[in-house]
């Protein structure tokens, strides 16, 4: 399987699991740091999700992983966590959630001399995501090039 293969069927595995705890999946990635292979799984539900919800979803997906292990090419260690405050917006319900919030947002290719900046999050589609600049210009940006982006947040 490949990484993006793996990403999927253990997003097909684990959304009844969430859907029985009242839980969203944010994301599922399947990442290689330093030696090791992680299947990570971010969950998140109204008022925060609990280390507790995370042991229960962990243990209820990982016997149905087990099906798929003689597919998974390296043996890998399964996190299930909250996705944090820092998290990436990637999906459609993440934007739209987030519309007219600051976000920090990086690309891989500069538009129009940009590459790593903030900006409010105006509107969005499949394709693109448009965003208003420190000074109120708009920028259409192709979500293609979309390195991250997560809210902003001055700490």
């Amino acid at each position: 399987m490949t990484k993006k293969e793996i990403e999927k069927t253990c997003e097909e595995l684990v959304c009844p699991i969430l859907q029985e705890k009242s839980c969203e999946l944010v994301d599922v990635e399947y990442v290689k740091e330093g030696s090791s292979h992680y299947l990570r799984v971010y969950a998140d539900k109204e008022g925060g999700i609990t280390i507790d919800d995370c042991v229960e979803i962990s243990r209820a997906l990982s016997p149905k992983l087990d099906a798929y292990d003689k597919d998974i090419p390296d043996p890998y260690i399964l996190e299930v966590s909250s996705p944090g405050l820092l998290r990436p917006l990637k999906k459609d319900k993440d934007f739209a959630r987030n519309l007219g919030k600051m976000a920090e947002l990086k690309l891989f290719q500069p538009v129009d001399g940009y590459k790593e900046f903030e900006a409010e999050l105006k509107e969005y589609d499949e394709k693109t995501l448009t965003v208003i600049l420190e000074d109120d210009t708009e920028m259409t940006i192709d979500r293609s090039n979309l390195a991250l982006v997560r809210l902003a947040f001055d700490f």
